[in-house]
């Protein structure tokens, strides 16, 4: 099974602790995290410039669609079980917007975020899962 590729930005202190704690929640191996540090993700999906990874993470699916912000969030968290309730919440009519609204928010300064909850540090605290699907995308 091919897995989904989530690229992420590995300079962002909040983005990489959401990866961990992705990778411990992905049971299934459903998954395979790419940093966008990685030249592999500019191959992946090509159509997108820079400057759109940096703004959102984005679910590249085997089949080449792409999800992006809270719409790639939905579409990972129904392929891991303890995402599901979430998942399922935002499939509620005019959640999704509500969402996409904050996760804009959130994205654009997810780095004082980051300072703010001591990301840096204190989500250092959480090891990163060693994934062998990880390192094939």
């Amino acid at each position: 099974m091919n897995p989904h590729i989530v690229l992420y930005d590995d300079e962002c202190p909040l983005c990489t602790f959401q990866m961990k704690m992705l990778s411990w929640m992905d049971w299934r191996n459903a998954l395979a995290l790419l940093p966008l540090s990685d030249p592999k993700a500019a191959q992946i999906a090509p159509q997108l410039t820079r400057e759109d990874l940096l703004e959102a993470i984005h679910c590249v699916t085997p089949e080449g669609r792409i999800y992006r912000g809270a719409r790639a969030l939905r579409f990972v968290g129904m392929r891991l079980p303890l995402m599901v309730p979430m998942a399922l919440f935002l499939w509620i009519p005019g959640v999704i917007q509500i969402a996409e609204f904050a996760y804009q928010i959130i994205s654009r300064n997810r780095l004082v975020l980051s300072r703010l909850f001591g990301c840096k540090g204190a989500c250092a605290i959480l090891p990163k899962r060693a994934r062998e699907q990880d390192k094939l995308a």
